[in-house]
């Protein structure tokens, strides 16, 4: 049978009788727990690429040894050192939080700017994610090798593209087989080319 995007989801309740008559279809077409499944890195990965966005959601993981994953790991540790890193909340793992004259700035630091894109929809979703949570924030990208920073803020327009990005990171992790792969200049530099190429 067809599995239909359109999922109805049961709210809380003890009894089953109300339960029956409690269902809320979320607008996005999806249910709680599957929007759930879309994270800050899924964003990330499929701004540059589908099949990662696939593989990932997976849980298959890259190459952990991969040279730019250790680069990209060591900038993080050891980038803005003095301040708290890596807040949970909720799915999500938020780099660095602070409060300037009472507004909340989530920054995400970054090993590169050449992926800016990408970079800004991830934190677009955080921003997005916290909203819906009664937080209003901002975002701020940090490029400590570049010595550059990038300011983010969600506006209707951009939570309109990204509420795009989210329904069609479900639609592709749904799917029983990856996107084909495409050749792009970033899978010379990706920890997945053996799952494309070898």
């Amino acid at each position: 049978m067809p599995r239909q995007n359109t999922v109805y989801v049961k709210e809380d309740v003890n009894n089953k009788t109300e339960e029956e008559h409690e269902m809320k279809k979320y607008d996005i077409g999806f249910s709680k727990r599957e929007f759930s499944k879309v994270t800050g890195t899924l964003i990330w990965y499929y701004c540059i690429c589908k099949r990662e966005t696939w593989l990932m959601a997976r849980n298959i993981s890259p190459d952990e040894d991969h040279e730019l994953l250790d680069i990209g790991r060591f900038i993080h540790e050891h980038s803005y050192s003095r301040k708290e890193k890596e807040i949970q909340f909720g799915n999500m793992k938020l780099d660095i939080i602070e409060n300037a004259n009472g507004t909340i700035i989530v920054e995400e630091i970054k090993k590169t700017s050449k992926f800016i894109e990408s970079s800004k929809m991830q934190l677009l979703f955080y921003l997005y994610e916290l909203e819906k949570n009664g937080i209003t924030a901002e975002g701020l990208l940090l490029f400590p090798e570049e010595r550059k920073r990038e300011r983010v803020v969600l506006d209707k327009e951009k939570r309109s593209k990204l509420e795009a990005i989210i329904k069609d990171i479900l639609r592709i992790i749904i799917m029983d087989k990856p996107p084909e792969p495409v050749k792009i200049n970033y899978c010379k530099s990706c920890a997945y080319a053996e799952f494309c190429w070898a």
